[in-house]
């Protein structure tokens, strides 16, 4: 069901957003609604200055006194759900609403002692937990001496009192906590998306990097070959526009998320493309991969592509050795892939862009990736789980 098919209440751009400000003027409006039925408590004391038992100026003064108060409630409560006042003036005039509410019950009798009620929810949800603990309870304290001083009838006004300050504290907090939820569901979506930017940067540094550096070599090729030998050079031509349309469908893969690099077609593209740049290639058959997990040969290809690349673009390198194993290890099983080279390594001081990346996809997987110079070339290593991690408690 889309947002269009369901009842305009319940849609999101309807909806009452939980301590965020209001967006605009209907959302005012939903907010104010809301807060409006806890108003009839205030039916007494109008009542009461309705009914003409006090004087002219008593009657003036206390509807003046009556508006003030509503307005400082309505005031704290509805900031309090988007731009709160800071903390001395929340409490500066939560003090005043309890002064009023204690002076006009003094003053104009018991029809107003409903008005501790909304100094309890003002202070359960205005102010911070520890203080809205004692105010609460202080202001119940203040409702029974005044009670006991003007006859109070219904003392189980006392019960509303006290309960709905210390619910208005838990709604408090469950506000706070919505309100976190919502960022940290947000900083989740930013995460996800980092994430998505980064495997795109990596899958597309490794298809672009190896099919790139495969048609600079077909091509440099293919122009040696054009005067002497035009047959060769369009069979060079031919392999240069497979590889592109190759790289175009690798690349439109990678940027759906689809893609799923295979070790052994990585490995008859590394024979290619040592032999075209003039490299002795020892490359091993396809190796049996019964049990290796989808994500650990997945890593392990890359791994191959990227070395291969290497090889070709920066080593100088004429012979390279890949080995492909299996080794029992304290992590238990895993599938090796060595690449090494008599070449220089490259001229870079610290670890590429490459180099980086396919660690990083490496890790993901459970592997590892070493890389350095020996006494006679470069050499790679990359390892990655071969079976796939029994759960705990699985008894494996």
């Amino acid at each position: 069901m889309t947002d269009d098919q369901l009842p305009s209440w319940t849609r999101p751009e309807n909806q009452i957003r939980v301590g965020q400000p209001p967006r605009n003027r209907a959302d005012a409006v939903r907010k104010l609604v809301w807060i409006l039925p806890w108003l009839i408590f205030l039916g007494s004391p109008v009542q009461d200055l309705s009914s003409g038992d006090h004087g002219t100026a008593a009657t003036v003064a206390g509807w003046v006194a009556l508006a003030t108060f509503t307005g400082l409630y309505l005031t704290l409560v509805f900031r309090n759900m988007g731009r709160p006042f800071s903390e001395p003036i929340v409490g500066a005039l939560v003090f005043l609403l309890g002064a009023l509410a204690v002076t006009l019950c003094l003053t104009l009798g018991g029809a107003w002692i409903g008005l501790f009620v909304y100094v309890s929810v003002t202070c359960g949800a205005t102010l911070p937990q520890r203080a809205a603990y004692w105010a609460v309870g202080l202001n119940t304290l203040a409702m029974v001496l005044v009670g006991l001083d003007v006859g109070l009838d219904d003392w189980s006004l006392i019960l509303v009192v006290l309960l709905l300050g210390f619910a208005m504290m838990g709604v408090k907090q469950l506000v706070r906590t919505t309100v976190e939820l919502r960022k940290a569901r947000a900083t989740v979506a930013q995460l996800a998306a980092n994430e998505e930017r980064l495997r795109l940067a990596r899958d597309l540094h490794d298809l672009l990097g190896h099919s790139l550096s495969l048609i600079t070599l077909k091509s440099e090729l293919a122009g040696r070959m054009l005067p002497d030998h035009p047959g060769k050079a369009a069979q060079q031509v031919a392999d240069i526009e497979q590889v592109s349309r190759q790289a175009l469908v690798d690349v439109r893969a990678a940027v759906s998320g689809y893609r799923r690099a295979r070790l052994s077609d990585e490995l008859a593209g590394a024979q290619v493309a040592l032999t075209a740049a003039d490299v002795t290639a020892e490359v091993p058959a396809e190796p049996g991969l019964d049990g290796v997990p989808e994500e650990s040969e997945t890593a392990l290809a890359w791994a191959l592509r990227e070395a291969v690349t290497n090889v070709v673009r920066h080593s100088g390198a004429t012979r390279c050795t890949i080995e492909v194993l299996r080794r029992q290890t304290l992590d238990g099983p895993m599938l090796e892939l060595s690449v090494e080279d008599n070449g220089s390594g490259g001229s870079g001081k610290g670890p590429g862009n490459g180099l980086t990346g396919l660690t990083e996809r490496l890790e993901k997987a459970g592997g590892t990736l070493e890389a350095g110079r020996t006494k006679h070339g470069f050499r790679l290593v990359a390892r990655v789980p071969a079976t796939t991690s029994a759960p705990v408690g699985s008894g494996a």
